[in-house]
Order: C-alpha cells, then sequence, then structure tokens
C-alpha cells in the first residue's frame, strides 16, 4: 500500500542488483563494466533502465520499482495498469485489502495471452488480510490471491499488518465503531503455513509488511525460510534509518511504500473525520533545490534517494507522465552532498503518516508495531 489497505547500491546494502535496458524493442550491452543487461520489453518506446534487487532465498528478481494501486480500483485501475505496462513496469504491488486483484488480474491475463509480456517477466506483490491474519487463514487468502490475479502464482507473499483483526470477509466493527480485534495473533504459526505455500509453489518468496524489528527478530529465529523482504513506509520525513539495517544486515530486502509521502491521503483522512495534515515532501525546499539543479522532479529526486539507500520503491500515480517519471532513476545519481542534505530531513516518528487511526481501538491490540517502548 501506500497505506496499507491502500542490491548493492552505494548505500552498502547486501543485496545484488542487475540492471536491463531496453531501447526501441532492441536489448544491448551497456559499454561498462557494472550489471549485465537483459532485455526487459519490447513495448517501452523510450529508453528504459531498471535495476532488479535478488533475495537471498527464494526464486526470481524484484525490480526496484513497482507500481503501487492503493485506492486505485475499477476503471481507473485498469486503464492506469494499462499505462504502467506501456511504460515500462513489472513489479506490481497489491493487496487483498485494496480490492483491485480482480482488475488487476484481467488486465495482466489479457497482456500474456496477447503476448505482450510473459508471466515470468512480471513480478507480483500481493499481501495476506488483517481479518485472515491466523495460520489456519493463509492457505485460503492466498489461494483466492492466485484466482483473482489469474496466475499460478505470486511472486512476493506479504503479512500485511503484524496486527489481527476478526476473522471475516472484511473489516468488521463493534456498536461503538471500534474495529474488532484478535488479540491471539500468532506470527510463528502463520509464517509456518506461508513457508508451507513457498514449499507447494504458491509463493515464490514471502515476507512481512509494517512489522517492526523485534516481531522480525522474532520470525528469523524460527523461520526455515527467512523472510526475503519488509515493505514499511518510508520518505524523507520518516527514513527508519535502524530498521533498514537491521533488514540489510539480516539480507532481508525493503520496499518503501508512500515515498513520496502519500498526499493523496489528505482527502482520505478528511472524508473519515480525521484531522490531520499530510506534509508535502515534495515541496520540501531541499527537494527543490535539487531538482531544479539536477534538472529532475521532484518525485525523482525523492525516489532516487531510496534507490541509493538500497530500497525500492513503489510509488502510485495513474497518469503516463508521471509515471514515466517515476520509472526513469537510473539515469543520474544523487551525490554524497544532495544524500546528506535529504538525510537530515528526517523526523523520526513525528513523520510518520501512516498509524492505521482509522481503525478506531487499533493501537489495543498487543502486536501494533509503532507503540512506545
Amino acid at each position: 500500500m501506500g497505506c496499507q489497505f491502500s542490491c548493492k547500491t552505494s548505500c552498502g546494502a547486501p543485496h545484488s542488483l542487475d540492471a536491463m535496458t531496453v531501447a526501441n524493442g532492441h536489448s544491448k550491452e551497456k559499454a561498462s563494466p557494472s550489471p549485465r543487461l537483459t532485455p526487459a520489453s519490447a513495448l517501452s518506446k523510450q529508453k528504459t533502465v531498471m535495476e532488479h534487487v535478488s533475495f537471498s532465498h527464494g526464486s526470481g528478481r524484484m525490480p526496484m520499482v513497482g507500481l503501487g494501486t492503493w485506492t486505485a480500483k475499477d476503471e481507473e485501475m485498469e486503464a492506469a495498469l494499462e499505462m504502467a505496462l506501456q511504460n515500462g513496469y513489472r513489479h506490481i504491488d497489491t493487496a487483498t485489502d485494496y480490492h483491485n486483484e480482480k482488475v488487476i488480474g484481467k488486465v495482466l491475463e489479457k497482456w500474456i495471452k496477447d503476448g505482450k509480456v510473459k508471466r515470468e517477466e512480471l513480478f507480483i506483490t500481493t499481501k495476506l488480510p488483517v481479518y485472515g491474519n491466523r495460520a489456519s487463514d493463509v492457505e485460503k487468502w492466498l489461494n483466492r490471491s492466485i484466482d483473482n490475479l489469474r496466475c499460478e502464482y505470486i511472486d512476493l507473499y506479504l503479512i500485511h499488518v503484524p496486527f489481527g483483526f476478526a476473522k471475516g470477509e472484511s473489516v468488521t466493527f463493534d456498536n461503538d465503531g471500534r474495529v474488532q480485534l484478535d488479540n491471539d495473533t500468532d506470527h510463528v504459526a502463520m509464517w509456518k503455513e506461508l513457508e508451507k505455500q513457498v514449499e507447494a509453489g504458491k509463493a515464490k518468496a514471502i515476507g512481512v509488511s509494517n512489522f517492526n524489528q523485534k516481531q522480525i527478530q522474532k520470525l528469523i529465529v524460527s523461520a526455515k525460510i527467512l523472510p526475503a523482504n519488509l515493505q514499511i513506509e518510508n520518505h524523507i520525513y520518516l527514513q527508519q534509518h535502524q530498521l533498514v539495517d537491521f533488514c540489510h544486515d539480516n539480507k532481508i530486502t525493503v520496499t518503501a511504500y508512500s515515498p513520496l509521502g502519500n498526499p493523496s491521503l489528505q482527502g482520505f483522512f478528511s472524508k473519515l473525520g480525521i484531522t490531520k495534515e499530510i506534509p508535502s515532501v515534495l515541496h520540501c525546499p531541499e527537494v527543490v533545490d535539487i531538482s531544479k539543479r539536477m534538472k529532475k522532479s521532484a518525485a525523482q529526486v525523492l525516489l532516487r534517494y531510496n534507490i541509493q539507500r538500497g530500497i525500492a520503491v513503489i510509488p502510485k500515480s495513474i497518469k503516463s507522465e508521471r509515471q514515466k517519471e517515476n520509472i526513469e532513476l537510473f539515469d543520474f545519481k544523487l551525490t554524497e552532498e544532495d544524500m546528506k542534505a535529504l538525510r537530515s530531513l528526517d523526523r523520526g516518528e513525528e513523520g510518520r503518516i501512516v498509524r492505521f487511526e482509522f481503525f478506531k481501538g487499533v493501537y489495543d491490540h498487543p502486536e501494533f508495531p509503532f507503540k512506545e517502548d
């Protein structure tokens, strides 16, 4: 998600990156000693470069830039995904809780049947819903996602959030408007079921989202298959360096949701009667100054910052030109001075946008991840 209901780089992250380039449908080797180049797509008319991060376990490579799809549904989602595939996107991030898996599956199936893309060229991430956070529900919800997405397997399946809600087909609330919790959430038991899905070939890799360091460490200690990925909110105002470093030290890749600060959440919160101002990272003076000097958009600067930290990004956009901007991140690099300036903007927990306050009572769950120690 933007919100979670919707490499070896200069930072030294311990994952290998492969670059690939496409120019007018023909792949070609770069005249440089760095990563091997392979064709990504024969559809992009513009030159497209993409780097991939390889998991230390599991199979496949994850493109460093993906399409976020939270809050996009039906006709809007269908059009946005068509544009994204035309623009060279092959990494699609969704979730059961986004309620758009069916339309995504429809588009992807058509592209595959028409010979425009092969299934193995796609990287699909989806997530276990919060009301399915129990071992007995893992296989059911994964099977449903596979059916909705019209594919035989999921490239990366994540536990969406560490807390659990009452068993059902959707989020339920009591008479006071408080979300109905399941306080018996057992991460280790759930993880063992996820491992079985990898062994069955239904998920190529598995990971978690919105987990804190202690929760991840608990999985590491007991896991047979280690988490391949952590998806978290990450942008210049919430950089989570300690958590990112912990993941990289343990060979866990990191994906940033809301890498552009998720300005669309302002309207979402307002509709729910939540008074919360979303900071505009895109208009941050330091970001604007760098973008002008480098002749890149503010969004490109922000996304490139995370890329150089070894963090994959999944910005959401339903506009073609912005999609193109968001994926064209590999023909420039931020300087050490730029990186230092952007790092200094970190506000820590004060910069967090998504705290799940739209679920009244969620903070009472014993596994709520953002509690003060």
